[in-house]
């Protein structure tokens, strides 16, 4: 998945007229072994899990204006009241869900990971989902039965459970966003966003829904202490999230003229912060009510003390980026299907059903044999019916995806785009001078010569 030269095609609408006759499926899980991540990267969920970020990354580009030369931007507005009808009925699902964290107030004994009170309140979740779901216009949109009397909410809700955490492990990752992505997507097929204009209604999804989202996930981490799920420790992006990067560059690269235009690839508006910003705490405060990615920054600073570039050292190597927001924009694209979407560890609970199919998108590329498809974890289980590893050849995984291969490992000769500022206390420099030797797992070391993945082009 990458930022395309082409303006994003938009994630289909199911006609009206079809949705009487259309089957819907409680979602399973179809993703088992490690050798059926191939198929999902030319299953139809792939696909138009793709087309919908893209969709709502475009949204974000600023746009210049006719009779202004000023360009137009959009910022968050935390509190601003949205007027659309289905943009109002996710806040008051979000609200609904977040006040629930008053009964179940943090378990006040000694442990050593999560909180267990986060157990009750995701039971509290599962018990009042159907009254939830069953509110004014969304109750309405997800009534909908199916051919077989399957209904629109029997297969959408999984997505949203799967969307807070998992409580048998206490954590939050990039899988659990990604349901929530699926379940807006979902909403999005069903026609539940009709009410709103073309463009205007993805960034209201965002700014107003997914926004509001990450802020009732921040709730949950720091109430319940919820684990990073699948981190790769200090060498991942972030512990929790991903999209906020994605969606919150896109706020701050080069405007585009028309809706139609492609989504710049460098470059970024005027007026926009630098992306070594992301340094400064002062920086970060001011900006993370404005723009999502300095809000994930906020939130890092908030949960994680030192020196940034050592507690997030790939964040930081991307903050030297010199070719502006654009770029970085079009690196995290990549990243996410390199990270979250091509990973075995965070896609292996993703459910599919029929809105968003494990069936084979026909006009999907067989994706390439790579570093990240050769090496996949197996897991033990019964046998799936799952389709088999699809053969090496070169291509893509789908129309929109250039980066399904992952890149490979850097080396030693890679210079490092920014240098961590000075020793501290964990610095390469500091222990060199306690005697101990270069390369001996200190993150410092390994900050000399790694790169972020995608910004060696």
């Amino acid at each position: 998945m990458s930022s395309s030269t082409q303006p994003p095609t938009t994630l289909q609408i199911i006609p009206a007229a079809q949705l009487a006759s259309h089957t819907f499926i409680k979602p399973t899980k179809c993703i088992n072994e490690g050798h059926h991540v191939p198929h999902f990267l030319t299953s139809k969920a792939y696909t138009d899990i793709g087309k919908f970020i893209l969709q709502l990354n475009h949204s974000l580009c600023p746009r210049n204006q006719p009779s202004s030369p000023i360009p137009r931007t959009f910022p968050l507005v935390p509190g601003s009241p949205s007027s659309t009808p289905s943009i109002l009925a996710l806040q008051q699902l979000l609200s609904d869900i977040e006040a629930l964290v008053e009964q179940a107030p943090p378990d006040p004994g000694p442990r050593r990971f999560g909180n267990i009170s986060f157990r009750k309140w995701y039971a509290l979740v599962e018990a009042h989902l159907d009254s939830f779901l069953e509110k004014g216009m969304l109750g309405k949109a997800l009534a909908v039965k199916g051919a077989d009397g399957t209904t629109a909410k029997d297969e959408v809700s999984a997505y949203l459970m799967g969307a807070f955490g998992s409580a048998q492990r206490l954590d939050y990752g990039t899988g659990h966003e990604l349901s929530f992505v699926a379940f807006v997507g979902c909403l999005w097929k069903l026609g539940f966003f009709k009410d709103g204009k073309d463009g205007d209604i993805e960034r209201e999804i965002v700014l107003n829904v997914i926004e509001p989202y990450l802020r009732v996930i921040r709730t949950l981490i720091l109430k319940y202490t919820l684990e990073p799920a699948g981190s790769h420790g200090v060498w991942g992006l972030d512990d929790h999230s991903f999209i906020p990067y994605i969606l919150g560059s896109a706020q701050f690269t080069r405007p585009i003229t028309n809706d139609t235009d492609p989504m710049p690839l460098e470059g970024s508006v005027k007026g926009s912060p630098k992306p070594g910003d992301v340094t400064k705490p002062t920086v970060v405060e001011d900006l993370r009510q404005s723009n999502m990615y300095f809000s994930a920054i906020g939130f890092i600073n908030d949960v994680k003390n030192g020196p940034f570039w050592e507690h997030s050292p790939i964040l930081f190597d991307i903050s030297g980026i010199r070719d502006g927001w654009g770029k970085i924009n079009k690196g995290m694209v990549k990243m996410f299907n390199a990270e979250v979407l091509s990973k075995f560890p965070v896609v292996q609970h993703f459910p599919f059903g029929s809105l968003f199919s494990w069936d084979t998108d026909p006009s999907a590329p067989i994706p390439a044999q790579s570093v990240h498809m050769t090496n996949q974890p197996m897991m033990s289980g019964p046998a799936s019916t799952a389709a088999p590893p699809p053969p090496s050849a070169s291509g893509t995984a789908a129309p929109w995806a250039q980066a399904t291969r992952m890149p490979p490992p850097p080396g030693p000769g890679i210079p490092y785009s920014r240098m961590p500022p000075g020793p501290s206390s964990g610095s390469l420099a500091s222990r060199q001078s306690r005697g101990e030797a270069p390369g001996s797992g200190s993150t410092a070391a390994q900050i000399a010569v790694t790169k972020a993945p995608w910004a060696r082009e």
